[in-house]
């Protein structure tokens, strides 16, 4: 027959106490710090895929942030398009109306004149919009101006492209190359304006300047174009990101975070069992005959 002293009782009983003192405290831990995992060991396995889920998260997180910049760049260069059309579209009603020079006095070409030499000075302005400091139509150039003295673009030839990376495997251009949209040097829109000038000031019928300014409202139209269906894919790459943010955080949170229900019973539960194990307690170590003697 195995003997059980006072010692071992006593001993087993602190033990048991301990225990249930250790579980009521790691539920109590959890409530506080409403988190599943406290400490690696407490899951590794959970551990491991908590962390490849936040390194996810954070690669989401940085394509967001491209994304949003990319959206900046392309709704800049789609507000200057718009407005570049806009200028095109009056340019060519000055033509319009000056090539029936037979039928203008001097000051009615004059007036014409200065009108065109405005809408010159505003797609100069228009050619060099900036995003954030930056030249829209000049790719990755540092110039001053995106565009010269001499109508020459500042990072043309398709140098220096402006991309933003929007996806795992995709990046996007943001910039537009200024020389494809007004034209370089001679052959510039801004030239053909001062041509126009010219040849209104010096008696010239400017009629055939007409077919020259259609030519740069259909390039405006096409480039525009592009820019929106860039703006499209920019658009439905924020939503798709936003869709992967939602379904990474719920798949965190199934790891990491507590189930407040269960973790508000199994805390009742604890405290239950450590009270019954205090009350048991509390009657097995009842005074021995020793006490009485003493």
């Amino acid at each position: 027959m195995m003997r059980i002293t006072t010692a071992s009782l006593n001993a087993t009983t602190e033990r048991n106490l301990q225990v249930a003192m250790n579980r009521l405290a790691t539920v109590q831990n959890k409530a506080g710090t409403q988190k599943e995992i406290g400490r690696p060991s407490d899951d590794p396995s959970g551990t491991a895929n908590a962390m490849a889920i936040r390194a996810q998260q954070r690669q989401n997180d940085q394509l967001m942030r491209n994304v949003q910049d990319a959206n900046g760049w392309l709704s800049t260069a789609d507000k200057a398009l718009s407005t570049t059309t806009d200028l095109l579209q009056q340019l060519r009603d000055a033509t319009v109306k000056g090539a029936n020079s037979g039928a203008l006095d001097p000051n009615a070409r004059e007036a014409i004149a200065l009108e065109l030499e405005q809408l010159h000075d505003s797609l100069i302005a228009v050619a060099n919009t900036e995003f954030t400091g930056r030249h829209i139509f000049a790719g990755t150039s540092d110039a001053s101006t995106a565009v010269d003295a001499g109508y020459n673009f500042s990072g043309s030839g398709n140098t220096g492209v402006v991309e933003r990376r929007i996806g795992t495997n995709s990046s996007i251009r943001v910039d537009v190359e200024g020389a494809d949209l007004f034209g370089e040097g001679n052959a510039s829109v801004f030239a053909l304006v001062n041509n126009i000038v010219a040849d209104l000031r010096g008696g010239t019928n400017i009629g055939n300047r007409i077919a020259e300014v259609d030519k740069f409202m259909q390039n405006a139209l096409g480039v525009h174009s592009t820019i929106g269906a860039s703006h499209a894919a920019v658009l439905a790459a924020d939503e798709s990101l936003l869709g992967d943010a939602v379904s990474l955080e719920s798949q965190r949170s199934l790891i990491e975070d507590i189930d407040l229900g269960s973790v508000a019973l199994q805390l009742k539960t604890q405290e239950l069992g450590y009270q019954a194990a205090l009350s048991a307690a509390a009657r097995t170590l009842q005074p021995s005959l020793m006490d009485f003697l003493r």
